[in-house]
């Protein structure tokens, strides 16, 4: 009954996110990344904040700053933004500035700096525009379906127990098989051999695994289950929804 709630409830969120891929134009996504990028590092500083000092508002202004200069800009400059952010942890009221600083700055690494990737995906690849991050996000989000339903099915093995007890290596084949089996199923669009599909649903694979390690590591070290409540089938909140894609559009945009 679980496996079958939560599928739903993705395959439903999938359907509004292919939606919004296939009609809507980059310069439209811009702003929706943007907002996303709040939602979900705001969350991230709620979340560590319950047991390390950080400064969540002003992670959460530095890195819709940093977005907003570069998709309007063309400047970016995030050493710039880390810097004044760094200035403005360290003369904030907090007895623990050291510790602040770093939960504040792998905020803003961790979330915006990885999102800009999601709009500079279509920006690459021109013509293909949407359909090319529309590629990317079905074979890592259709790879955690895939693991979260083989583990739950057939995993016996742990993966990594002291940070997720629910990975399983059984788990992470299945993930490589959805994976797999997504990436040849859209080689008209992507133009790909067979193998270089086959490569790229296992490197999605791995890549959507250690989206969700590194969250589940962070709620582990911060003890809440959730980074929120909110979404539906027991989903959790944004940054839990995201947590696999995160890295991926990063990742793939240097070896597309």
């Amino acid at each position: 009954m679980k496996i079958l709630k939560r599928t739903v409830a993705a395959l439903a969120t999938a359907a509004l996110v292919v939606s919004a891929l296939v009609f809507l134009p980059v310069k439209a996504l811009m702003p929706a990344i943007i907002v996303l990028a709040a939602l979900v590092q705001l969350e991230y500083g709620q979340m560590v904040s319950r047991k390390y000092p950080t400064l969540v508002w002003g992670g959460v202004l530095a890195g819709a700053l940093y977005l907003v200069s570069t998709f309007y800009m063309s400047t970016g400059a995030p050493e710039v933004i880390v810097f004044a952010l760094a200035l403005a942890v360290l003369f904030s009221k907090t007895d623990k500035p050291i510790a602040a600083l770093a939960t504040t700055v792998f905020g803003f690494v961790y979330i915006p700096l990885m999102l800009k990737y999601f709009v500079m995906i279509p920006a690459k690849f021109g013509g293909q525009n949407m359909l090319m991050l529309l590629y990317i996000l079905a074979i890592v989000k259709i790879s955690d379906m895939g693991g979260f339903a083989f583990g739950m099915a057939f995993g016996k093995h742990k993966m990594c127990p002291t940070i997720s007890p629910g990975k399983s290596w059984e788990g992470l084949a299945g993930s490589m098989f959805a994976s797999c089996v997504i990436s040849c199923a859209f080689i008209k669009i992507t133009g790909f051999s067979i193998p270089k599909s086959l490569a790229f649903g296992v490197a999605a694979a791995l890549v959507g695994t250690l989206g969700d390690l590194v969250e589940s590591r962070i709620k582990r070290e911060c003890e809440v289950k959730d980074s929120a409540t909110f979404m539906p089938a027991g989903m959790g909140g944004f940054l839990d929804m995201f947590d696999s894609i995160l890295f991926a559009p990063a990742i793939f945009y240097y070896f597309l």
